[in-house]
């Protein structure tokens, strides 16, 4: 059984500016990539420091976009890649790409086109209360990753690990 895959970003938001800072993203093999991104240069304000993010940590512990742009290209070619459908993740993806002049290599699609015999709602209570049970913190991409995985195989999408 293939396992789908899934992925969440993390972005900073504000009137002024607006980039991923993180993103998770599981393998064919179910196992997750979790990485915190290097901003681009364009995408930050030139006059202040954006709330709630520590640039420095990002800047300096932060995966180039070439260096994320190459491994999505090699763990993701040609895919369907579920999110939870609640983040702008397709306009951060499309800033990740643009800011290397490459294609993204997949589509994404909500994870409600996947499990189709709950409604949207349905699937958010769902993978709410698997955070919960877990102990996840929802601002972790790779723990929203990890409770869409959870409710795959919860809905028989993938076998019991």
């Amino acid at each position: 059984m293939s396992v789908p895959r899934f992925l969440d970003i993390e972005y900073c938001q504000s009137d002024e500016v607006f980039f991923p800072t993180a993103i998770a993203w599981s393998l064919a093999d179910g196992r997750l990539k979790t990485v915190m991104i290097e901003p681009d240069e364009s995408w930050l304000p030139t006059d202040f420091d954006p709330p709630d993010v520590d640039l420095q940590l990002l800047q300096e512990q932060g995966v180039p976009l070439i260096e994320l742009a190459r491994a999505l290209h090699e763990d993701l070619p040609d895919e369907t890649v579920y999110t939870d459908g609640l983040d702008p993740d397709e306009t951060l993806v499309d800033l990740i790409f643009e800011a290397v002049g490459m294609e993204s290599p997949f589509e994404l699609a909500p994870v409600s086109e996947l499990i189709t015999g709950l409604d949207r709602h349905d699937i958010e209570d769902r993978r709410r209360d698997l955070m919960f049970q877990q102990g996840l913190d929802p601002q972790l991409p790779e723990n929203g990753v990890f409770a869409l995985l959870l409710l795959a195989q919860d809905e028989g999408l993938i076998a019991p690990q």
